[in-house]
């Protein structure tokens, strides 16, 4: 277990000038950093916005509160670094439908015409699912694709997301209700295309 008073001792002497202390923490929480990161960037990108997140990190160890833990307060910067990435990499691009393969045009248009949603949970879990809601998401805006992930696919409640983005409970509760709308509408769009 992770004793948050010794991190904030790490911190206090890292502080003071220490700042080899602060290879300690990074040591410390270096997977868990990871582990929020690796679901948000594509792959090849992990390991630059993972050192990216430690570099924030220690730049605004002055801000950290010594009563809090340090792994949540590390978790805050991760999600808003992974925010970052995708607000500088973001353009506003179309895709065709013809760049999904036909498996997952064949998927998309089950989920959406599906009654069932027991049979749409089944889908979510083939691979094939993923690959197009990888795809959906990356048409998303930063903030949209933020909502989405922090909400709908990490099942974070609405405090806890805004928590993590610095943003408040309202406008989580708005960006998600108009990003999954947004998403269901691209998602819809795209089909018709392939339809005509």
């Amino acid at each position: 277990m992770l004793d948050a008073s010794d991190d904030s001792e790490i911190v206090r002497r890292i502080l003071k000038g220490e700042i080899n202390a602060y290879e300690h923490l990074m040591n410390r929480y270096k997977d868990h950093a990871l582990k929020i990161i690796k679901r948000r960037v594509p792959t090849s990108e992990v390991e630059d916005v993972t050192q990216e997140v430690f570099v924030k990190a220690y730049q605004s160890l002055s801000n950290f509160d010594p009563e809090s833990q340090f792994q949540k307060w590390l978790s805050t910067i991760a999600v808003r670094t992974c925010y970052d990435y995708w607000r500088r990499t973001y353009r506003d691009r179309e895709m065709s439908i013809s760049e999904l393969s036909d498996k997952h045009r064949g998927w998309l248009a089950a989920v959406i015409s599906s009654e069932s949603t027991a049979s749409a949970d089944i889908m979510v879990q083939q691979e094939e699912a993923r690959e197009v809601l990888d795809w959906a998401m990356d048409q998303l805006s930063p903030e949209d694709r933020s909502v989405m992930e922090l909400v709908y696919l990490e099942g974070r409640t609405g405090k806890e997301a805004a928590e993590m983005l610095g943003w408040s409970r309202t406008n989580v509760k708005v960006r998600a209700f108009r990003a999954r709308k947004k998403l269901k509408k691209l998602l819809s769009h795209i089909l018709k295309k392939e339809d005509q």
